[in-house]
C-alpha cells in the first residue's frame, strides 16, 4: 500500500495552517520535492504553501537553503544539525511561518556512514526548531514516502500544539 494514498492527514495539515493564517516551506534532499508535491495535491494549498527548495546536492544545501559550511563540514549532509538548518533556511528563504527540512539515505547503499533508511526531519516555527530521527526499513520509495508521511504528521502536531502552548 502506498503510504501517500491517503491524503486525509495532508488535508488536515493544510486546513490547520489555513485556519491559523500560517504558511509552510520545505527544503528537501532525501525526498527531492515529494513533500511539496504531496502538499500540492490538496485543493486550497496555495493559501499555505509558500514554496520549496530541492537541495539534493550538498553544495545546494548551503547556497540555496543556508546550511552553514561549518555544519556540512563537521556533520555532513545527513545529520540532525543539517535537518534543523534546512528547516530554518526554508522558513527564512520563503518567508514562511513553518519550515520543514528533510535529509537522509534512501538506499540501497550506506552514505557517509549512515545506513539506508536513516532520515532526519527538521521543523522550524514559532515554537523553535527541533529534529526527529527515523530509522526506516524498505526500498527507496518506502523510505521517501514514509519520510513525507512522518513529516506531515509531526508538522501537524507542532502546528496544533502551538495553540495550547
Amino acid at each position: 500500500m502506498d503510504p501517500l494514498a491517503d491524503l486525509g492527514p495532508v488535508r488536515e495539515l493544510v486546513g490547520a495552517l489555513a485556519s491559523r493564517g500560517q504558511t509552510v516551506a520545505t527544503a528537501e534532499s532525501l525526498t527531492a520535492g515529494l513533500l511539496s508535491a504531496t502538499l500540492g495535491g490538496v485543493p486550497g494549498v496555495s493559501a499555505v504553501l509558500r514554496g520549496g527548495l530541492v537541495v539534493y546536492a550538498t553544495d545546494l544545501k548551503a547556497s540555496l537553503a543556508g546550511v552553514s559550511d561549518d555544519v556540512l563540514g563537521r556533520d555532513g549532509p545527513v545529520a540532525e544539525s543539517t535537518a534543523g538548518e534546512l528547516a530554518v533556511g526554508a522558513a527564512a528563504r520563503c518567508a514562511a511561518t513553518w519550515g520543514v527540512g528533510l535529509t537522509g539515505v534512501a538506499g540501497p547503499d550506506t552514505q557517509d556512514g549512515h545506513r539506508a533508511g536513516t532520515v532526519f526531519l527538521g521543523f522550524h516555527g514559532p515554537d523553535g526548531t527541533d529534529v526527529v530521527k527515523l530509522q526506516l526499513t524498505g526500498d527507496r520509495w518506502f523510505v521517501r514516502s514514509h519520510a513525507v508521511r512522518e513529516a506531515v504528521s509531526h508538522l501537524l502536531d507542532r502546528v496544533t500544539r502551538t495553540d495550547t502552548g
